[in-house]
């Protein structure tokens, strides 16, 4: 029962500081719990960041199929600042994420954070919730620049 307490809170908190994607995630997770679906859980688990990145690749690619980018827009990205840094940040936010990934399979308890965390700048900073990918990319920036200053291993 406390799996559920907690999914009915975390929806009661997405529905307050108005994140749909809480919400539903919740929702669904709850639906599914409630139905005995478990067994899928792993599988959700062990592939759902993977189809989730899929998705988030095709949204991202859509204007390249329509036609709304041409080769020679991408020229422009290498021949001004902002382009180089839209490049740069890119291949900075990836290259971080892929530390997030390690964070989120070798430690998931760190999920719980993660997850606190988003909803507070959510609804105290306005923020957008970016997935817990990113923020565990950034923690695992944080922690290295942590572990620098205090000399902590």
């Amino acid at each position: 029962m406390n799996g559920e307490l907690l999914l009915v809170l975390l929806m009661i908190i997405g529905l307050f500081s108005k994140s749909s994607i809480i919400t539903i995630a919740a929702s669904c997770l709850l639906v599914m719990k409630l139905c005995s679906l478990e067994r899928f859980f792993p599988l959700i688990e062990r592939r759902g960041l993977e189809l989730g990145v899929l998705m988030l690749t095709i949204v991202i690619l859509v204007p390249f199929a329509e036609g709304e980018i041409q080769i020679e827009n991408i020229y422009h990205i290498f021949v001004s600042t902002t382009g180089w840094f839209a490049f740069l940040g890119g291949a900075l936010a990836v290259y971080i994420n892929r530390f997030g990934l390690k964070i989120l399979r070798t430690q998931p308890e760190f999920i719980v954070g993660l997850v606190i965390g988003s909803i507070m700048g959510i609804v105290f900073l306005g923020g957008i919730p970016v997935g817990p990918l990113t923020a565990a990319g950034i923690t695992a920036m944080l922690s290295v620049i942590y572990r620098g200053i205090s000399n902590e291993r």
